[in-house]
């Protein structure tokens, strides 16, 4: 006599309304990151998916903290009807990098993995939970992603926050947003432990403002970091200073080879203009090939929409 089984799942439901991804779904449903702030922000609160929906996060990396742009960042946000509801600190360390973007990062380069790990983890960056003061037909997040600006410093236009910013190189793009619902939830708990994000979703559903708040975090973390230029020029100029003198260095080659050349000869650079210059000359990403998931923008999520709003009729 066989006796039938059934699969045990792999973790929980996410609903459509937080992903236009049945893939995401699926991944998210038995990611730990995802499980923990969806599990933890249900106990608060009976309608996490519309405190999902009507929440984005920012994150100001260590980029606009040394480039002095976590105030014009704050600035930007209430101009276009933003505003603060929670902020925090975060560190960015190597296994935070490859946490948040697990399902991105597979695009890499070495030479792009290479440069994250000289500067992400170099000082503090600030995570800001916003609220869109607008009604809005899709979710505050792929909202803020969308007036956020592409992450190809050539693609941005005047009034998006990156083109505001600074549009240094592919990888110094200052900042980082979620791009739906689900990331919102997954990304804060990726961030911050149980007691910092209890702290965050209690602020966000008091509804209180917390720009002041985000303004005193930025000006500390001023204070702790010492401001830096991330402009190429000036950068290459002391790369070639750096390797002037040294054997087998040439310090009138290209940027490429000469960044290239003082690593292999184990020169010690300046991080920052390390990143600065390799951010800019060399490969970012590999060709011919996809995210394992990808962002959805807001025509998606209009479709998405109507078509569940169809599904229930």
């Amino acid at each position: 006599m066989s006796t039938a089984t059934t699969e045990p799942g792999h973790g929980i439901e996410v609903s459509p309304l937080l992903t236009c991804s049945p893939r995401k779904q699926r991944l998210y449903g038995a990611d730990t990151y995802f499980q923990e702030s969806f599990e933890q922000l249900g106990a608060l609160t009976d309608d996490v998916t519309g405190f999902a929906h009507r929440h984005a996060a920012l994150l100001l990396k260590p980029d606009a903290v040394v480039a002095r742009r976590l105030l014009p960042a704050l600035d930007w946000l209430a101009e276009r009807g933003f505003r603060v509801v929670a902020a925090a600190p975060t560190r960015l360390s190597r296994t935070a990098v490859r946490s948040l973007w697990y399902f991105q990062w597979n695009l890499a380069t070495p030479q792009r993995r290479r440069l994250a790990g000289l500067f992400l983890h170099s000082t503090s960056s600030l995570v800001l939970l916003v609220r869109s003061e607008a009604e809005t037909d899709v979710p505050a997040s792929v909202v803020l992603t969308g007036l956020k600006g592409p992450t190809d410093p050539d693609a941005r236009v005047p009034g998006q926050l990156r083109h505001l910013l600074g549009r240094y190189s592919y990888l110094l793009n200052l900042v980082h947003t979620p791009d739906e619902p689900a990331d919102v939830l997954r990304e804060l708990a990726v961030h911050f432990d149980d007691d910092t994000r209890d702290r965050l979703f209690r602020g966000a559903l008091s509804g209180a403002d917390a720009t002041a708040h985000a303004t005193e975090v930025a000006e500390r973390m001023y204070a702790d970091t010492k401001p830096r230029e991330l402009d190429f020029e000036p950068a290459v100029e002391r790369l070639r200073i750096a390797v002037a003198g040294r054997g087998g260095l040439d310090p009138a080659a290209a940027p490429r080879e000469l960044l290239e050349s003082a690593w292999a000869h184990g020169v010690d650079l300046d991080p920052w203009d390390a990143v600065i210059v390799g951010s800019t000359v060399l490969p970012m990403r590999q060709p011919g090939r996809a995210p394992v998931l990808d962002g959805s923008g807001a025509d998606m999520w209009r479709r998405h929409l109507t078509a569940l709003r169809s599904d229930l009729t």
